[in-house]
């Protein structure tokens, strides 16, 4: 299907940034907001956790002070986004993204329709990631902890452990 977006190449261009945010980041070691945000940082890749309703999440005892909003990142236009809220939620967030000047986003398992997909690939032209497109090798679609490593390596972030 030739009109199915590149996600391979979306992939390599949202780990390109030299930073990224996780919205959605929390300190609950069940949920998936925490095990992608200590996901960037075990793979020692600056990550910012982006949340409203905390000032800090904790990740493997160490405390990570929060930021509110895509638009209070520092460096949004050298940020890729990292999705991991209700697809109500992410809605607003690609609009804010956007806005801000965020270039990338990779929207996890659960974190959208195909709504919120459809709008990610147009706004954030072949730097957005999600769904089932070819290359993923998770069975519920392209996931950061599935296809990150791949997709870093990609990128030529040979990771420095």
């Amino acid at each position: 299907m030739s009109t199915s977006p590149d996600m391979q190449s979306a992939a390599r261009v949202f780990f390109s940034s030299p930073t990224f945010a996780v919205a959605g980041a929390s300190s609950n070691t069940s949920k998936f907001g925490y095990k992608i945000f200590a996901w960037y940082l075990q793979h020692n890749l600056s990550a910012i956790p982006l949340n409203p309703t905390c000032s800090s999440v904790t990740v493997r005892r160490k405390e990570y002070e929060t930021v509110p909003s895509a638009s209070k990142l520092k460096d949004p236009k050298h940020t890729s986004l990292s999705v991991i809220t209700p697809p109500p939620v992410t809605a607003q967030l690609l609009k804010e993204a956007k806005e801000a000047g965020i270039k990338a986003v990779w929207l996890q398992p659960g974190s959208f329709t195909d709504k919120e997909l459809d709008y990610a690939i147009k706004e954030f032209p072949g730097a957005a990631v999600g769904g089932f497109a070819e290359g993923t090798v998770g069975g519920e679609g392209w996931c950061v902890l599935v296809d990150g490593d791949t997709a870093m390596s990609a990128a030529g972030r040979a990771e420095k452990l």
